[in-house]
């Protein structure tokens, strides 16, 4: 995944760039190649500069595209849309952020989870609508072999290497979500918006999204407003003392700077110091921890308590657990 924070101060039409180059290519043609339009034309990055910084990201534009009915197929196309119709594409791009929510990432996350100790109080920073907050609620299958969990949800995951694969879900006993703008899975317009974050190519993942959202609309989780370096501590407390507080995130501190990310690993210190928790990261290569094996990659680095246990897919189709 792109450092986004790395990228402040840096000319748009770069971001625009490596996004084609290191996410996108061999995975999304039609991005790709939109990607690669804008970040060589001169009047469409020119409007992007108008706005704040963390608004210019691609998939926030793309997504905006798609929400609006946009055409993705075609960068002529999609130029003229968005040129056409700026003070719209702008006023969403203001409004959303991308809070891309997948619910595979539970398969890469469950081996680690599964070696905590139960029963587990979950919090998820930046829990977009909640559907990485349910990993008991799916059920797993790694490498084509024993269904795991009783969900008819089945999320598939490839595993590479030692992963200690789990007998079972973990027992959750309590869990909530905190973000800036919690999405809410019963608001038709917040669910489309997740969707049109998904890549258009990446089908298979439309399927997974939806019946998620299904599982989490029959008893949807508790997310929060709040800002993570100001209002962790305090939904933490609300945790039961008598679990194991996991606290845990997948591509959110990538938006963060490098002082911001040191005070949210201050602030899970000061929680650390009064129970039992574990922190998991789940974030590129570089965010949290530096894997020089991976440089350049788009993978995700999975730790426990700042430590690498395993390279992951951002979308979660495999896991490839560190020897």
């Amino acid at each position: 995944m792109v450092d986004w924070a790395g990228y402040s101060g840096q000319p748009t039409a770069r971001w625009y760039r490596d996004m084609a180059e290191h996410s996108l290519r061999g995975v999304s043609p039609s991005y790709e190649r939109i990607c690669l339009g804008v970040a060589g034309d001169a009047e469409l990055i020119s409007r992007l500069d108008t706005l704040p910084a963390s608004k210019r990201q691609p998939n926030l534009l793309l997504g905006a595209v798609r929400f609006l009915s946009g055409p993705v197929d075609s960068f002529p196309a999609f130029r003229a849309f968005v040129l056409g119709g700026w003070d719209e594409v702008a006023a969403t791009m203001l409004a959303r952020r991308t809070q891309t929510n997948e619910p595979r990432r539970c398969a890469t996350l469950l081996p680690a989870l599964a070696a905590v100790p139960e029963p587990l109080a979950l919090l998820e920073v930046g829990a977009s609508a909640g559907l990485c907050l349910l990993p008991d609620r799916y059920a797993y299958r790694y490498n084509s072999g024993a269904v795991i969990g009783g969900s008819d949800l089945v999320l598939d995951c490839r595993a590479d290497g030692p992963v200690p694969v789990p007998e079972g879900v973990p027992q959750v006993v309590w869990r909530a979500g905190l973000d800036l703008n919690p999405l809410d899975v019963n608001d038709d317009e917040d669910v489309r918006w997740l969707r049109c974050l998904i890549w258009p190519e990446e089908t298979h993942r439309f399927g997974v999204f939806d019946a998620a959202v299904a599982i989490a609309r029959a008893e949807p989780p508790v997310i929060r407003r709040g800002d993570l370096l100001t209002d962790l501590t305090a939904l933490a407390a609300e945790a039961p003392a008598d679990a194991t507080l996991v606290v845990y995130h997948s591509a959110v501190l990538a938006y963060l700077s490098e002082d911001e990310r040191q005070r949210f690993r201050a602030e899970l210190a000061r929680i650390a110091a009064g129970r039992a928790m574990v922190w998991l990261s789940n974030e590129g290569v570089g965010v949290v921890v530096d894997l020089p094996e991976a440089a350049g990659r788009d993978y995700f680095v999975l730790a426990r308590d700042g430590a690498p246990v395993a390279l992951t897919s951002g979308h979660g189709d495999w896991v490839s657990w560190l020897r």
